[in-house]
């Protein structure tokens, strides 16, 4: 990882999207009104930039702030305080043009929804941890970028393995795919401990967390999001 923006979607490419399983594509028609109607809305979201000048992006970094410190005042939407929740440096909006507005919904639905696990994360609770840490909201980002291209969400429709089984679980919870981020986040977490990695092995420890992610996104038996295996680690 080379260069001040070397974290953000530069693990994977997005003319390289690589599929589970058979090259061979699946056709699958999105035939359900609601399923074709959720995956439009969720395609759009992915093509809003971040513009630190809108008023709800503002407001929306600000919660996130409060929801990760409650108790420490912000000083600026440009802060050095940034940097304490793993932001590159003090202006948090050059990092999100990796990813767009989506990784920062992402990141303010895991506090919101599960803020035990994200606190667990943010501040490096859990296990043995390296002495070279990645950093927290950047990962974040990463992991929302990895999403994307695993569930191949720039195509018109999916056509890899984990997309077409992911658009069933979005026709049945519009949130699937922010609960799917919480779950790929502390998925990767876990790896990270599992695999007792530093800095630089964040790219193979984000690989192992994606191959995890297609098994368990390809598994018969899970007909919501709420099913998959790694789910569990929300509440560990």
């Amino acid at each position: 990882m080379v260069g001040p923006r070397s974290w953000i979607g530069g693990i994977f490419s997005r003319s390289g999207n690589k599929r589970y399983g058979s090259e061979k594509f699946t056709d699958y028609p999105l035939s359900h009104l609601q399923q074709e109607e959720r995956f439009q809305r969720l395609q759009e979201r992915l093509h809003v930039p971040f513009d630190e000048t809108y008023a709800d992006h503002q407001e929306a970094l600000r919660a996130l702030w409060v929801a990760a410190f409650p108790n420490v005042a912000l000083r600026g939407l440009i802060s050095e305080q940034w940097k304490d929740m793993g932001w590159q440096g003090p202006n948090p909006s050059t990092d999100f043009r990796g990813c767009g507005f989506i990784s920062l919904e992402n990141l303010l639905f895991f506090a919101r929804n599960y803020p035990a696990s994200f606190h667990r994360l943010l501040f490096k609770k859990g296990g043995e941890r390296a002495t070279w840490e990645y950093p927290f909201a950047v990962a974040g980002i990463n992991v929302s970028f990895m999403l994307i291209q695993m569930l191949d969400l720039d195509s018109a429709k999916p056509r890899c393995l984990p997309g077409i089984h992911f658009v069933k679980l979005l026709g049945e919870d519009e949130e699937a795919f922010d609960v799917l981020y919480c779950i790929a986040f502390t998925m990767m977490d876990a790896q990270w401990l599992a695999m007792r990695a530093s800095y630089m092995e964040f790219n193979e420890v984000l690989r192992v967390t994606r191959t995890q992610l297609e098994r368990e996104l390809s598994l018969d038996d899970v007909n919501r999001i709420r099913d998959l295996p790694a789910y569990n680690l929300l509440y560990h």
